[in-house]
């Protein structure tokens, strides 16, 4: 035990000792202190040795009175400190870098904070660990309250071109400036060297450039990814940047930026020093043009506009951020909680919440309507969340629709006008006309429920039983705030994948194959395997390729199918089965193009088509010769003429390259013609050109320095000792292009593409319409929910029947994407073609009386991935610009109306369409007015 004292103390002793040092550090906590995590169940075993008087310590760490029926006899002391259960097994003890925190350990329930001198005293006395220190941060909007961080921001670093990763934890206070230090230390770079971008979703956001900005202030969220750009001016620029669409961009970064001259010390643009240097316009001037050459995607969350303010995650809250928003920007409720709705609330209801969801969502509206961007965290609104709905409360990912539905249910009971609810017995139709019964219901209805959520979101379904034995006809007519449609569910799932060689024994072969939905890689790689006749001495390494780089190997076999998308791009690559210290060479296709608008500019290489694999033995020397003998033969099936510069030897046998070409672009469950194939195998390895072209191919060496493979071929290359892949770069000039048919490289097909499959797997994508049949259609009730005739006075399987009788003025629809099956939840990735524009519901109708019931899609909720590991985000239309943005917690970019339908849309709304355009454009919500009414 560390530290023991010699003299031991009473137990009221220890307890007077804390009780003093906790109220005088509590005095003056201020940021930058620290505080210890020690596990709830050691301090709950201390409180209760020291607690043997009538003073006790609440589990924050208070002091309160009550009596204790515990005798002092019985309670032993505790034994040294015990946190080992709140970090991760795989933690060693000995190594502080190495301690990771469980991520879902709550305050007062798993553990407790204490103040520095609190958690010296009690260490001194009973020794233990591990340690785990904590910094006090200021937070909250206006940065005046603290907190301690208890999970430092998790980046994911992202080192390009050269593809390495890594992990690190780090403060949100840090400067941006720290961040880069720690990157260059990460990798060993120059920080000269260095650009590090916001690389969220993997797309550019903006060159985190000021040095002193702190990562809170810059947006910087929990297991965010950072770029990490090299750049090496001494090669020209040859290894160079990645594009908004993960491309590589060689050359044009280094160039841009040196003529720029913006370039510090550090390697950061020095727009934060410009009026030291008496020339600030001009050097912003020439920053703007930088950042404009290099582009930025998305829309910064710092402007002027209204409407467009992200809401910070909170952990694992992007289940409650999309539904929020989609509220948010619902015209009718942004009308409403921005005027004086106070006089509303209905405080006396014992249905709802005292108002105070009411008000907790309405002053979040405010803030999210206020001009601006800066993104807001709703930490006030989720802690009433979690006031009312504890099934919401902690980190854990909730379904977005059921919080939804609590909240417009919450919604609606704070702000009920009706104080005293009358009572009304419900009376069967009898024969009477529907529209006389549905007209009294409805009546009813509203005596009794009457606020803005049902004026704008309740509709009326007309419900008919009918009994199976005296064919009773029973009709009622029942409110609804959203509709929830089924979905056809299917079990199995169509995968395209190119398949290439690494011997150049074949062309590269699209397959389309059926695998289980719920399955995992090694479904899919069995499946390709037998599509593709593979050999016993060979295996598929599949990579996921995005901006014509491998973004990805999927050598995990448990990887599951959900992760990976309809419109991601998959090629699997044939490498040896029995490989020992081995290093994959990738090889990475540019084509060369001149500068925009003129001819006389330097030419760029930028990269096109899929990259290339072909192991390497670590054992074996290899030379510049062997990487382009490598080359020629990855890429000889290409070779648009059989040319005496290349022959195969022992070959004459085997197909020549080119026999299976006619195969090579067909979509179905069996790649290409294998006959002959198996004899092109066995001769692969002695496949040997006798004299090759030499290719314009470029290395990229440990230093990410290029190496020309063109001159010395017999000079030794040097392995990165700390990479799995050796990057290659391929050249491609118009001449060289002329020698072969790339075309097999060029496109690379998405993994499901709606409306591209073949013959034999297509079929019309499931409409909205569609499913809203199916929920209208006439069905028995489950026998767990038989009804009460009350003509044969016995529960009867009676068959049921809804319509649609009465609209509202927004409708939410709920696609069951979720299934369950003896407690095992599914999710259901099935495309629902749903219309944008004109979803005219008039024939769905029962009451004939109805006008035309037009609909327009303003916003909806995307769930991606699957259950309980998904993310949740929202494209929301914004009427008075007419343009759709996609919600991504606290990043908002514009996307195209035609981007909006996908396979992971979630929940609905749409508002009605007035004939009269001025009723209609009354629920707009302008800039204007949006900026001037949100004091």
């Amino acid at each position: 035990m560390a530290g023991a004292v010699a003299v031991q103390l009473t137990p009221e002793e220890e307890k007077q000792t804390i009780r003093e040092i906790t109220a005088a550090s509590e005095a003056h906590t201020k940021a930058g202190d620290t505080f210890y995590l020690i596990t709830q169940r050691w301090w709950q075993d201390w409180l209760k040795y020291v607690n043997q008087s009538q003073t006790s310590v609440m589990n924050d760490g208070s002091f309160s009175e009550h009596h204790d029926s515990v005798g002092s006899s019985a309670l032993m002391r505790p034994p040294s400190i015990e946190n080992s259960d709140l970090i991760y097994e795989t933690a060693s003890k000995d190594s502080a870098k190495a301690i990771e925190l469980q991520d879902t350990l709550v305050e007062g329930t798993d553990y407790i904070l204490l103040p520095e001198e609190v958690w010296n005293q009690l260490y001194s006395w009973y020794g233990g660990g591990p340690i785990l220190a904590r910094k006090v941060i200021d937070s909250g909007l206006s940065q005046t309250e603290l907190s301690v961080e208890v999970y430092p921001l998790r980046l994911q670093l992202h080192l390009m071109p050269k593809g390495d990763r890594s992990t690190i934890r780090i403060s949100k206070k840090e400067t941006i400036g720290e961040l880069h230090k720690r990157a260059c230390e990460i990798f060993d770079l120059k920080p000269k060297q260095v650009y590090i971008w916001d690389y969220f979703s993997r797309q550019k956001h903006a060159l985190m450039n000021d040095m002193e900005k702190t990562l809170d202030d810059a947006n910087i969220q929990m297991d965010q990814d950072i770029l990490v750009e090299v750049i090496n001016s001494n090669t020209g620029g040859c290894v160079g940047s990645v594009q908004e669409n993960g491309s590589v961009d060689n050359g044009t970064l280094a160039v841009a930026a040196s003529q720029s001259g913006l370039v510090t010390a550090g390697g950061l643009y020095a727009n934060k020093y410009s009026s030291r240097n008496g020339n600030s316009e001009s050097l912003q001037l020439q920053n703007s043009n930088v950042e404009k050459a290099f582009g930025s995607s998305g829309v910064s969350t710092r402007g002027s506009s209204c409407g467009l303010t992200g809401l910070l995650n909170l952990g694992n809250t992007c289940f409650m951020n999309s539904a929020i928003q989609c509220l948010v920007h619902t015209p009718e409720f942004a009308r409403y909680f921005r005027d004086d709705y106070h006089q509303e609330i209905n405080r006396q209801n014992p249905l709802g919440m005292v108002g105070e969801l009411a008000l907790a969502f309405g002053e979040l509206l405010r803030k999210l309507w206020a001009p601006g961007r800066t993104p807001v965290a709703p930490r006030s609104f989720k802690a009433k969340l979690a006031r009312f709905a504890p099934q919401f409360s902690g980190c854990s990912q909730h379904d977005s629709q059921e919080l939804l539905a609590f909240l417009l249910d919450g919604l609606h009971e704070d702000l009920n006008r009706v104080k005293h609810k009358p009572y009304f017995k419900s009376r069967d139709a009898d024969g009477r006309p529907d529209e006389e019964v549905a007209d009294e219901y409805w009546a009813n209805h509203i005596a009794r429920n009457d606020s803005i959520i049902v004026d704008v979101c309740q509709g009326q379904y007309k419900s008919t039983l009918v009994c199976p034995v005296c064919n009773k006809v029973s009709v009622t007519f029942d409110p609804f705030m959203y509709l929830s449609l089924p979905l056809q569910s299917t079990v199995t799932r169509s995968m395209t994948v190119t398949v290439f060689t690494c011997d150049g024994s074949a062309l590269p072969a699209v397959c389309t194959v059926s695998v289980p939905k719920q399955g995992r890689c090694r479904d899919l790689i069995q499946a390709l395997s037998n599509a593709c006749s593979l050999q016993l001495n060979e295996k598929l390494l599949l990579a996921e390729i995005r901006g014509h780089l491998i973004y990805r190997f999927l050598e995990d076999p448990l990887i599951s199918l959900s992760s990976i998308k309809d419109d991601d791009h998959l090629a699997a690559y044939k490498i040896p089965k029995v490989l020992k210290k081995t290093k994959f060479l990738q090889l990475i296709h540019r084509r060369g193009e001149q500068g925009a608008g003129n001819s006389q500019s330097t030419m760029g290489w930028k990269p096109y088509g899929t990259p290339l694999v072909s192991p390497i033995s670590c054992d074996d020397t290899i030379t510049r010769g062997d990487i382009q003998l490598m080359v020629n033969k990855m890429l000889s099936p290409m070779l648009r003429t059989k040319n005496t510069e290349y022959t195969g030897i022992n070959c004459s046998n085997a197909p020549v390259a080119t026999s299976n070409q006619s195969h090579a672009t067909r979509s179905t469950e069996v790649c290409a013609d294998s006959d002959g194939a198996d004899a092109r195998q066995s001769y692969c390895g002695s496949l040997k050109p006798v004299t090759f072209q030499k290719l314009p191919l470029q290395l990229v060496d440990e230093n990410n320095a290029c190496i020309d493979l063109t001159v010395g071929e017999d000079k030794v290359v040097k392995l990165s000792s700390s990479s799995m892949s050796i990057l290659v770069f391929a050249d491609w000039s118009q001449k060289l292009l002329g020698s072969y048919d790339t075309s097999h490289l060029e496109t690379l097909p998405e993994v499901c593409k709606y409306g591209h499959v073949s013959k034999k797997a297509r079929t019309e994508p499931l409409s909205l319409y569609t499913c809203l049949e199916a929920f209208l259609r006439e069905e028995p009730l489950v026998p767990e929910d038989m009804w009460y005739c009350p003509q044969c006075k016995e529960r009867r399987q009676a068959s049921k029947k809804l319509d649609l009788w009465r609209l509202p003025e927004v409708l939410v629809i709920h696609l069951k994407r979720f299934s369950y099956s003896r407690s095992i939840k599914h999710k259901l990735d099935t495309f629902v073609n749903f219309p944008v524009h004109d979803f005219d519901l008039t024939k769905y109708i029962a009451n004939k009386n109805t006008p035309r019931q037009i609909y327009e899609l303003y916003a909806l909720t995307n769930h991606y991935g699957s259950m309980g590991s998904g993310h949740y985000t929202a494209h929301i239309k914004l009427l008075d610009e007419n343009r759709w943005y996609n919600f991504d917690d606290s990043h908002i970019s514009p996307i195209n109306e035609e981007d909006v339908k996908s396979a992971a849309a979630y929940v609905l709304f749409y508002r009605r369409v007035h004939s009269d355009k001025s009723s209609a454009s009354n629920g707009a919500y302008s800039t204007v007015e949006c900026q001037n009414s949100h004091n």
